[in-house]
């Protein structure tokens, strides 16, 4: 199980979390008509093309930050990741879109909170820091953005001992 598994997991969770949730979509010089409003797209990582981020609204990245393995005497094999999954959205109305941001971010907050464990395997960890949100407060409307931090357990990777080959 590895973190790029994990990533996938949490991307395939999240596109049925927030499929339901049309959202607005800035028109772009070449297009003829206004574009259909529609569910953010999720990436991993990064975007396709950062220098078209704001072309790209709505949208959540999932990024691992950190990764940490331990094994104490004893004990099972321990991994633990933390994300931070970036959220954009866009909207014309300054309130309706500082609204709309937060209303994504709820939807997917609440969800991992009431599932905890998804893909069978993963875990959300929820005491110590917990799941973390923040809306930042800078002004760039016609986009508002925010982000989430959560720690999540994988399964330990199991070891494997080879005599035969020297290591």
């Amino acid at each position: 199980m590895t973190r790029t598994d994990f990533l996938e997991t949490l991307k395939a969770f999240t596109e049925i979390v927030i499929k339901d949730m049309v959202l607005p979509v800035r028109k772009q010089e070449n297009d003829k008509k206004p574009p259909a409003p529609r569910a953010a797209d999720v990436h991993l990582m990064r975007l396709p093309d950062s220098k078209s981020a704001t072309k790209k609204a709505p949208y959540i990245i999932h990024q691992v930050i950190t990764g940490k393995d331990t094994q104490p005497e004893g004990e099972r094999a321990i991994a633990l990741t933390v994300v931070r999954s970036i959220i954009c959205v866009y909207h014309e109305n300054e309130q309706e879109g500082a609204l709309t941001l937060l209303s994504l971010m709820e939807r997917l907050r609440v969800a991992l909170l009431e599932t905890v464990v998804i893909g069978n395997k993963y875990t959300l960890i929820t005491e110590g820091d917990g799941l973390e949100a923040l809306i930042y407060p800078d002004d760039t409307a016609p986009y508002y953005a925010g982000e989430m931090i959560s720690t999540w357990r994988l399964p330990g990777i199991k070891r494997k001992v080879d005599f035969n080959n020297g290591f």
